[in-house]
């Protein structure tokens, strides 16, 4: 049963006239892949020119159905070197100018257990948004075994699949996919992957990252409404692309 993860600060209303974007087929060039060292990828965050993230739900619809080549959703990064650097549990990410922490008191309890009752899992790693709560930063930790289950603890990204397969993981069904595409990032003891993807669902937009170190898998995922992506778009891909394990 998918296990749905809200990135909101407001569940969406279903649209009554849906404007999505033209879909893209996951056959588009979804095996491209990016090689930048962690410091490039840091400082510039130049790699590439959530309403809500469901575990193991059906691929999105237009897997399928191969259509007309559209725009490439990756026409821009930000330089995010200015931008207010968060540290989570093992991740660091970048914060867009203007947006606010609003992450709620129980979600810094969360994960603590008193006289041996079960911890509850925190919901969020960190969340942020812009002002008026239409745009929305957050980030996810999740066991892999929780998304994928394996004998073995996932040690990278590819340990869940492909590009393409891992698209079930983190794609919610019967979203609208534009772009998919693999990262890679050198560290000092070799490459680490991220699966980036930017899909539309109802009349959201999101960009989303997700990678896996020791077992656990980090997803970070900006989000906003359609009609704010054409100008925030950028800004917040940056965001999400700015994802970097420590």
């Amino acid at each position: 049963m998918a296990i749905l993860l809200s990135l909101h600060s407001h569940p969406p209303k279903p649209p009554q006239h849906p404007s999505a974007p033209k879909p893209t087929s996951l056959t588009i060039p979804i095996s491209i892949t990016s090689i930048i060292t962690k410091r490039d990828f840091i400082l510039k965050t130049a790699v590439l020119g959530f309403i809500s993230i469901p575990l193991q739900n059906p691929l999105v619809q237009c897997l399928a159905e191969p259509s007309p080549p559209a725009k490439p959703a990756l026409s821009g990064i930000a330089n995010t070197k200015s931008w207010f650097q968060f540290y989570g549990d093992g991740f660091s990410i970048r914060v867009p100018p203007q947006f606010e922490d609003i992450m709620e008191p129980e979600d810094f309890n969360a994960g603590l257990s008193l006289y041996g009752d079960k911890a509850k899992p925190k919901t969020f790693a960190a969340r942020f948004a812009s002002s008026d709560g239409s745009e929305v930063l957050s980030v996810l930790i999740r066991p892999t075994n929780q998304l994928k289950i394996t004998f073995l603890e996932a040690q990278d990204i590819t340990d869940l699949g492909s590009l393409k397969d891992a698209a079930k993981l983190f794609v919610p069904g019967g979203a609208t996919l534009y772009y998919a595409r693999t990262i890679k990032i050198k560290e000092d003891e070799g490459f680490r992957t991220y699966y980036f993807y930017e899909f539309g669902r109802f009349e959201q937009h999101v960009a989303l990252v997700a990678t896996v170190n020791s077992g656990k898998a980090i997803v970070a995922g900006a989000t906003a409404p359609q009609s704010k992506w054409t100008d925030d778009g950028v800004k917040l891909r940056s965001a999400a692309i700015s994802l970097t394990l420590l």
